[in-house]
């Protein structure tokens, strides 16, 4: 070999490197491009929030998988009250709450900044009711109805559970929003005198209003759907809702007709949990916003989940495999929700 064809050689090898490396650059971009139409989230931080009620994990942790497929980092949950969430998401200290119950947590919304902070434009759960129950047995052998019948200080005494004479109510935690609806019930219906409305753990209020039921004594209390509690006691079976004498909401609900569409009146309209989402945060990342108004759980879907939990699998691996069982029972949907998040952040 000639010195000539030896240079001729190296040129040709050094020619045929420039090119591979050119063409290797020119897809770098590309699968750049692609990695961050999987990922629209790659390198931001979420925060999620939630109240002590320990069945919202569910939901909750069903959203935050569904942000950390889209590459969000998605922070452990931080556990704080309505009206602490509230705030804390229109500052931009929290990114989202998956349990925003509207109209009733209205007044914290607007109290935040509304939507000049805050975002909820979607329906994660349609359909919610809440009211008050009495046993069945109870209901049936002195005809009550109706929550105004407390007013009668021989029906208040049946559900006295303390020896003071009025109607012992088990209640709503407070900074829950369904305290102030049950405060001003009893103002409205003139129920002070005879009704006490007793407030603290609801889970173990509600634990001593399921032994007294099941010892055969009257029970008063007030629950909402979806929740373990009515899978427990049963609407219809051995307990019946009370209506209400007429509508009277606090806040920007008042005057509100809370009449149902069967024609019951049981004090509340109905609520559709929504994600509350910090109103930045939802503009900066319409992938996130795309995702958030898709997510749709079901009423039966959450009350399975929260039964599964009332039975003893209520650890934090127990609602990890629930979520992710859901999440593989629903796989089709879960990953279009994926898709079309992911589609709303290459627009």
């Amino acid at each position: 070999m000639t010195p000539n064809t030896f240079n001729s050689l190296s040129l040709l090898r050094r020619a045929s490197l420039a090119i591979v490396s050119a063409a290797l650059l020119s897809l770098t971009p590309a699968a750049h491009a692609s990695s961050d139409l999987q990922l629209p989230g790659k390198g931001v931080r979420v925060q999620p929030l939630k109240s002590s009620i320990a069945e919202e994990t569910f939901q909750t942790l069903l959203a935050m998988k569904a942000l950390e497929k889209l590459g969000y980092e998605v922070q452990p949950i931080r556990e704080v009250e309505y009206p602490t969430a509230h705030l804390a998401i229109a500052n931009g200290d929290a990114t989202f709450l998956a349990a925003h119950w509207d109209p009733m947590h209205g007044d914290f919304y607007k109290n935040s900044g509304g939507d000049a902070k805050l975002w909820r434009e979607n329906t994660y759960v349609a359909d919610n009711i809440q009211g008050y129950l009495i046993d069945k047995k109870t209901a049936d052998e002195h005809n009550i109805t109706n929550m105004s019948q407390l007013a009668e200080r021989d029906i208040a005494k049946l559900f006295d559970t303390d020896g003071d004479g009025r109607a012992n109510l088990t209640g709503c935690t407070p900074g829950w929003g369904c305290e102030t609806m049950i405060e001003t019930h009893l103002t409205a219906y003139k129920l002070r005198d005879t009704v006490q409305h007793q407030q603290g753990s609801y889970p173990a209020l509600m634990a001593d209003v399921i032994a007294r039921y099941k010892a055969g004594q009257p029970v008063l209390y007030y629950t909402w759907t979806p929740y373990w509690v009515s899978n427990v006691l049963v609407p219809g079976k051995d307990v019946v809702w009370l209506q209400v004498p007429f509508s009277a909401l606090p806040g920007d609900q008042a005057g509100v007709d809370t009449t149902l569409p069967n024609g019951r009146n049981y004090g509340s309209v109905i609520n559709h949990q929504r994600i509350l989402a910090n109103r930045a945060f939802i503009e900066a990342h319409p992938d996130a916003a795309k995702l958030f108004s898709l997510m749709n759980l079901s009423v039966a879907d959450i009350t399975a989940q929260n039964n599964a939990m009332n039975d003893g699998k209520n650890s934090a691996a127990d609602i990890e495999r629930q979520t992710e069982g859901w999440i593989k029972a629903h796989q089709t949907l879960f990953d279009d929700w994926l898709s079309q998040a992911r589609a709303a952040a290459s627009r």
